[in-house]
């Protein structure tokens, strides 16, 4: 429902009076209509550029993964400093991803969303040719920097250029299943290009993706002027994306130096003081970098809060599963990548074929509660995880009933959280959901890996009496570490579940009319 005061479109975002999307109608100041133009035709060409794009982002997460070993031998990396081929990216992105999408509102998402492409296909250039390890970290890096400026355009420009219910709909759906797979996705793609090609072509690979978006972006793509006449919000600038930083790293830090360690304990320490800094500057800022109403409705800090959980759960799973299927079943790159291939049509089918069909009829928490049982389900198979476990029986159901779960998540999230935002604040409030999923993985990844190394010592300190049995006792302790992490992520998605019954109240939208949505505020409205 809309404020009395407050015009809006098809989704229910305020409209200016003096600015009016491409491709919607022309509201005057009399409210009456000046332009009855129809939807763009090349929309659904449209979606395929910002789906692309969308790809590329996520599966950059995880595809070089699989090809981390190679990379580490032809670089001479050590053990302790690989990990930066991952962190140096997440860690850019995820706490940067609030001023990408501040920038996005500021100059135009379109262009931003080009601009980001150009980077993105730059650093991937600059990484493929790495001659040192430094130089890799620091290509990866650039590559979250210019990412975190795409990821939040994209969605945007996607919420923008759907408005009908039962399309919008269909391309969230499409959407959630790409963010949802994309990391599986990076897998499959890293296994066949380091067993077939090089590890370099995991980064290569991103040029082709790029140009084609960018000549896509020119052609097909539609945006309102950005808001140039805004101020950028430089300290909560510093103080967001910093303590976002501090967290992140300290996650990352913790696996391998103990969560007692001092630089751990000092990193959390600035995050929260940093953070909590950040929202009193908040009420304070003539230009907020995170205007706190987007934050403050319920139905959007419940997407946001379902979405960094599930996260922790599933980003656990994809590093638990990659080194069990490599480590301890002996498969080869392209096998691996192939095993998560159920999961990634599960999550499609979960977003396009029930989700994207369900979501103009029924309120999102009746999707996104199932979602998470059903993931959490799936994930109680791998509980049972043995040092010799058949992959169809015993690994293939669980991975089945996680994507479906995760693609019942992902779609109303997104659609949920974006929906009745002003549209000069759609570009951060589509930054907020990416950061909850990348912060999220982060923290997810880090914390039960931690779990899992310390269950495995435990494990193994207990049961190695016999030094001829090292090698069975040291493969029963590192699956037992999974199992035990394991069964931390089954809660941690149940939680999510839980979060999502509770917070989002979100009602469906009347079939045939515009999707519902809370009151958005105006861009003349302050939080105090």
């Amino acid at each position: 429902m809309t404020t009395s005061n407050a015009r809006t479109n098809a989704t229910g975002d305020a409209i200016p009076t003096d600015s009016c999307s491409s491709g919607q109608m022309s509201v005057t100041q009399t409210g009456e209509s000046s332009a009855a133009t129809g939807p763009d035709p090349r929309r659904w060409w449209g979606l395929v550029i910002i789906a692309l794009a969308q790809l590329m982002v996520v599966l950059d997460a995880t595809i070089v993964n699989i090809a981390l070993p190679s990379a580490q031998r032809d670089l001479g990396m050590s053990d302790g400093n690989r990990q930066w081929v991952i962190t140096a990216y997440t860690l850019a992105f995820g706490g940067l991803l609030l001023l990408g999408g501040r920038i996005a509102d500021l100059v135009g998402r379109k262009r931003t969303f080009i601009i980001g492409l150009i980077g993105f296909a730059g650093a991937s250039a600059l990484g493929g040719a790495a001659t040192t390890s430094g130089m890799l970290f620091g290509a990866r890096a650039l590559q979250g920097v210019f990412a975190a400026v795409l990821a939040p355009s994209a969605l945007s420009l996607l919420t923008t250029t759907f408005t009908d219910p039962k399309e919008r709909g269909k391309a969230f759906g499409i959407y959630g299943a790409l963010a949802g797979s994309g990391s599986a996705i990076g897998f499959i793609a890293g296994g066949l290009l380091t067993e077939y090609l090089n590890w370099r072509w995991c980064l290569y690979v991103n040029i082709p993706i790029a140009i084609i978006a960018v000549f896509g972006a020119v052609a097909l793509l539609h945006d309102r002027p950005g808001h140039s006449g805004a101020r950028l919000d430089v300290p909560g600038v510093l103080l967001g994306c910093g303590g976002l930083v501090a967290i992140v790293y300290g996650f990352s830090e913790a696996e391998p130096r103990g969560w007692t360690d001092s630089l751990v304990l000092g990193l959390f320490a600035a995050g929260v003081v940093l953070l909590t800094t950040f929202v009193w500057w908040q009420t304070r800022a003539p230009s907020p970098l995170l205007p706190l109403h987007i934050v403050k409705d319920r139905n959007r800090a419940g997407c946001f809060l379902t979405m960094g959980l599930a996260t922790i759960g599933m980003f656990g799973m994809f590093l638990f599963m990659t080194y069990y299927l490599q480590v301890i079943l002996d498969y080869s790159p392209v096998k691996t990548g192939l095993a998560f291939l159920p999961l990634t049509v599960a999550i499609i089918i979960g977003s396009t074929q029930i989700s994207a069909r369900l979501m103009h009829h029924v309120p999102p928490r009746t999707l996104m509660v199932p979602g998470a049982i059903l993931a959490a389900a799936g994930m109680s198979f791998f509980t049972r995880l043995t040092v010799n476990s058949d992959y169809t029986t015993e690994l293939l159901p669980g991975l089945l009933l996680m994507g479906l779960g995760m693609g019942l998540i992902f779609m109303p999230v997104f659609a949920t959280a974006t929906a009745g935002v002003a549209p000069q604040d759609s570009g951060v409030t589509s930054a907020t959901v990416n950061t909850a999923q990348q912060v999220g993985g982060s923290i997810g990844t880090a914390l039960l890996n931690t779990i899992a190394t310390t269950s495995s010592t435990a494990y193994i300190a207990a049961h190695l009496t016999n030094p001829a049995q090292k090698a069975l006792i040291t493969s029963k302790g590192i699956v037992h570490g999974y199992t035990v992490a394991i069964w931390w992520a089954v809660a941690v998605m149940l939680l999510a579940g839980l979060v999502a019954g509770l917070m989002v109240t979100a009602r469906a939208p009347k079939h045939g009319a515009a999707a519902q949505s809370p009151a958005p505020e105006s861009a003349s409205e302050s939080v105090t």
